[in-house]
């Protein structure tokens, strides 16, 4: 019984407690976008996409800035 305990609590230790968000944000000066981890705070800075998705994974993000369209490639 101690053993299930002990694992239970080494894994609610180890294991993260909310899921990692990506954006895609948009600097309106340079129109170039970027992947960041944190809604931009600046005004500066927009979140775009389809209606501001929010991705789970950087390779999902990655995947949704290569269909917006309001990006300026480099």
């Amino acid at each position: 019984m101690r053993q299930i305990a002990l694992a239970t609590l080494v894994l609610a230790v180890t294991t993260p407690t909310f899921a990692a968000e990506f954006y895609i944000v948009q600097d309106s000066t340079t129109r170039k976008c970027t992947i960041t981890e944190s809604r931009p705070t600046v005004t500066t800075q927009k979140v775009v996409g389809p209606d501001g998705t929010v991705y789970t994974t950087r390779e999902e993000a990655m995947t949704g800035m290569k269909q917006t369209k309001v990006c300026v490639e480099d």
